[in-house]
This record gives structure tokens, sequence and C-alpha cells, in this order.
């Protein structure tokens, strides 16, 4: 299922009109209406200089997690480790940020451009532990793609 959206992935990147901004929305509101458990998306960028995320596009409901210290969340320790953090159950994970009290999973994918990490594209979803290594693959081919415009 994952795999037959590549191709639209790759048509909303290759769009010579939009911005990089309304790139990744498109991207983010692409996989929300379509993967059924993925209930938010969004990217999170470094902040400069700070050892920070700041929010950047996504799709889902409204987010208080604007700016999340390096090391903080899941999101925070993917910063820091610039590995895929996959959690099954969100209410099993001590440095857990909650969004929302119907996530029960995420999954967090960093961004690398020329081997430095940039960003990550990260994942809620309301079903428990419904992300495998598809997910992860299919995230990780977002990234390489995404990082091309960047």
């Amino acid at each position: 299922m994952l795999a037959t959206l590549r191709p639209q992935v790759l048509s909303i990147l290759d769009n010579a009109t939009a911005d990089k901004d309304t790139k990744l929305q498109q991207i983010c509101d692409l996989l929300k209406e379509n993967v059924t458990y993925y209930d938010w998306v969004g990217f999170y960028f470094k902040n400069g200089d700070k050892n920070e995320l700041k929010l950047g596009p996504y799709a889902g409901a409204h987010t208080d997690h604007t700016i999340i210290p390096f090391g903080k969340g899941i999101c925070g320790q993917v910063a820091v480790s610039n590995q895929n953090f996959v959690v099954p159950d969100v209410m099993a994970q001590d440095n857990y940020i909650a969004c929302s009290i119907t996530v029960k999973a995420e999954i967090v994918v960093p961004l690398f451009v020329n081997g430095e990490n940039v960003g990550q594209i990260d994942i809620d979803s309301n079903t428990p532990d419904p992300f495998t290594a598809e997910d992860e693959r299919f995230l990780e081919f977002i990234n390489e793609q995404v990082a091309k415009i960047l």
C-alpha cells in the first residue's frame, strides 16, 4: 500500500511551481489522507544554531509542541541519536511528550542533508502498534527525496 504512494510523493516534489513548504504540506496531507493509521504527520527541523527542533508543515490536529529541545520526547531523542525511533506504545515511554490522549504509537525518522541531521518526519497514530519495517523504509524514502529540495 505505501509503495503506491511513492510516485505521488515524487510528483509533489518535482512540481517546479510550488515552494518547499507547499511541497512538504502536500506530502503531509497525502500521507494523512491515504494511510489510515497516520493520524498526524509533520516535519520538524533544526532551529538555526539552537539545539532544538521547530515545527514545520504538518497535517492533523493542532499541536502546542512547536519547539522541542534536543533530547526531549521522541522527536528530541531522534535529533540526538540520528536513528529511527518506532514507539509501539507511547504510554510505555518515559520520555514521551503527549500531544493528544488519543495517540497510541509514534514513528520518527531523521532527515539528513549531506550527512547532517537537519530534521525529521514524525507520525502519530491512534492505532496501537501499527508501524512496520515497511513504514520505516517508506519514510526513509520520503526523507531522501525531501533532502533534495532543502
